[in-house]
């Protein structure tokens, strides 16, 4: 059978088969929506893991373990006396924003660490553009790539960092910073990392300290502080142990375990997985019963054509595959058609947002290619019954049946 007869058959009854194809696009539509929203999660969260994986985030000991607060720059040297450690750098940072806004996923920071943190990490950044991070200087600044595009930023431009304020405040403080480089993009926080020296992530940090810790005689040494420690253990060492032991060493900080932050990541992962799992029910419930109950309604129509097709000699095997070819090109139809809504919507949405750093979606190819197999799958399982019903028609019967 033909890719024409086929088509030709869908075309006879065009209203019901186009119902059925909608559906199906509907469903492969949530399917492909709801899973580029995963995939830009869970494409954040990878990054997050890899990070954190190889190494020890240490911040204050009041702090919930992803930063915040603020550590006495001593304490580096101190940790660094700890049985098993190999490394240990300063980070210091603020945010890029005054007024931040809303961002699905990392926010613009500013973000620095003491030199020779590269070498340990196994996270590496490189720039497209310029220079890469660990060779920025004080008053350079290297981008990543959606701050670049966020302030339309580029090698040899200025910016000035923290972004200042829609309402001005007498007591804010910022500062201009050559761009040096553009970091190629990674789809995760960096992205959105404004990376300066050590001493400049300091400044920043001190300049984001209330007024009263910034002037007059309680005014605070921000050359003496970082908000967190990165450290890295030796070989073999077990990193969770290492920080059980820094916690108890080294008074005023806490280490986080890596598992425990791994863990936390990818539970959040396993969130957007189960979205994508009810997206693929909606379009296995809509679109396959959908399929069923057009192929049913086809082969009760068509009596009469099958009983003349198998008096003519059609074995069971033709009479199977043409009704099973036709639910496969109505899968093929509906699932493109709701991907192509899907890229669409997902384009649209991102080219909107994409100024304010709110990306929401990432339709990757593995995801376009499951959602489109998915829907000729789909089409294929819920025309068995109908195709085996049609294929098992006695011929006598069928040819009496109108």
């Amino acid at each position: 059978m033909t890719i024409l007869e086929i088509l030709r058959n869908l075309w006879r009854r065009k209203l019901r088969n186009g119902l059925t194809i909608s559906g199906i696009a509907i469903g492969i539509l949530a399917f492909s929506t709801m899973g580029a929203m995963a995939e830009k999660n869970n494409k954040l969260i990878d990054g997050g893991v890899k990070y954190f994986s190889d190494h020890i985030a240490v911040s204050d000991s009041s702090s919930n373990g992803f930063g915040g607060g603020l550590i006495g720059l001593d304490k580096v040297e101190k940790i660094k006396q700890v049985s098993g450690v190999a490394a240990a750098f300063a980070t210091a940072g603020a945010g890029a924003k005054a007024d931040p806004s809303f961002s699905f996923g990392a926010n613009d920071q500013i973000v620095s660490s003491a030199p020779g943190e590269d070498q340990y990490s196994g996270f590496k950044l490189t720039s497209i553009k310029g220079k890469d991070p660990k060779d920025v200087q004080d008053g350079e600044v290297v981008l990543g790539s959606d701050i670049a595009k966020e302030f339309n930023k580029n090698v040899g431009d200025t910016l000035f960092l923290p972004v200042a304020p829609k309402e001005p405040r007498a007591d804010f403080v910022g500062h201009d910073y050559k761009v040096v480089g553009i970091l190629d993009k990674t789809l995760t926080a960096p992205d959105n990392f404004a990376i300066v020296s050590l001493r400049d992530g300091q400044r920043a940090l001190g300049d984001s300290l209330p007024p009263a810790l910034r002037t007059g005689p309680t005014k605070v040494d921000s050359t003496n502080l970082i908000s967190g420690i990165d450290v890295f253990g030796q070989p073999g060492v077990n990193l969770d142990d290492l920080a059980k032991k820094i916690n108890k060493e080294v008074p005023g900080v806490r280490a986080q375990s890596p598992t425990e932050l791994v863990n936390a990541f990818k539970s959040i992962s396993l969130i957007f997985s189960a979205i994508t799992l009810g997206s693929a029910l909606l379009a296995l419930v809509v679109g396959g019963l959908s399929v069923v109950n057009t192929m049913l309604m086809s082969v009760t129509e068509r009596y009469r054509e099958i009983g003349l097709k198998k008096a003519v000699g059609a074995k069971t095997r033709h009479v199977l595959q043409e009704f099973l070819a036709e639910s496969v090109v109505i899968g093929l139809v509906g699932g493109s058609l709701g991907l192509l809504g899907g890229f669409i919507i997902t384009t649209t949405i991102n080219g909107i947002t994409a100024a304010q750093n709110l990306e929401l979606f990432l339709l990757t190819p593995n995801l376009a290619a499951y959602a489109l197999g998915f829907s000729v799958v789909l089409g294929a399982i819920a025309g068995v019954i109908p195709a085996f019903r049609a294929a098992r028609l006695d011929p006598v019967i069928a040819l009496r049946s109108q």
